[in-house]
């Protein structure tokens, strides 16, 4: 893999089924949400519903288990929620999914399809290796607050990804930083799949190859490269 990434042994200690499927991909093609890309939106949305039938996102097995997680390094998962329920939440309404750009779009469609959180970062945008540690509270996440760029800081113990720069993700998935999201002039980008017991890895691993063929069709040419879960 050209961008490393590791788990740390307090992460592992903490939630010692946490897998994670990476796809590497480079020569990719984005800009804005396409209608192709919207109705994958839709899709995953109607996908989602037989899902639950009828139950809230976080009555889901997958998701239950990332609540307990939350709650065990610190955090409310009723009011930070993990990225695939926050999603799933919003897919439910009336409203429904964001559009944000392409590769957004792709990535945001597997998260609610299979209720699974995933995460797309530049990789041109990555300072060395990602790392998911436990925080020590002094380092730096900077994001945007009224329209300014603000520094925040995490909890201690709070789990997060960072790179040789800073905090690029807070709470595991919850709030991704904007210097390492991905925009309309990404061209290499690194997209993780995480999830917990009780999903299968067999699960993970069709999420992931679903993921790929929508980069290889909305970006014919694209070297990809799959890391099977951890």
């Amino acid at each position: 893999m050209t961008l490393s990434l590791t788990v740390s042994d307090e992460v592992r200690a903490l939630a010692p089924g946490f897998t994670h499927l990476a796809i590497e991909a480079h020569g990719l093609t984005n800009g804005p949400s396409t209608p192709d890309s919207s109705a994958l939106l839709d899709d995953a949305a109607r996908r989602l519903a037989v899902r639950l039938d009828g139950r809230a996102p976080h009555e889901d097995p997958h998701m239950a288990a990332w609540r307990e997680i939350y709650t065990a390094f610190g955090s409310k998962p009723s009011r930070t929620r993990n990225s695939a329920e926050a999603l799933a939440r919003r897919a439910l309404t009336d409203a429904g999914l964001p559009r944000i750009n392409l590769l957004v779009d792709l990535y945001n469609a597997i998260s609610v399809a299979h209720l699974i959180p995933v995460g797309g970062e530049d990789i041109d945008h990555i300072e060395g290796g990602m790392r998911l540690v436990r925080a020590a509270g002094d380092e730096d996440f900077v994001t945007v607050a009224g329209g300014e760029e603000v520094v925040e800081h995490p909890d201690a113990g709070e789990v997060v990804w960072r790179d040789g720069t800073g905090v690029t993700c807070r709470r595991w998935n919850w709030r991704q930083g904007p210097r390492t999201r991905l925009t309309e002039r990404t061209v290499s980008g690194i997209f993780l799949l995480e999830s917990l017991p009780p999903m299968p890895v067999a699960e993970v691993e069709q999420a992931g190859a679903e993921l790929v063929g929508l980069l290889e069709k909305f970006s014919p040419g694209a070297r990809i490269t799959v890391h099977t879960p951890e």
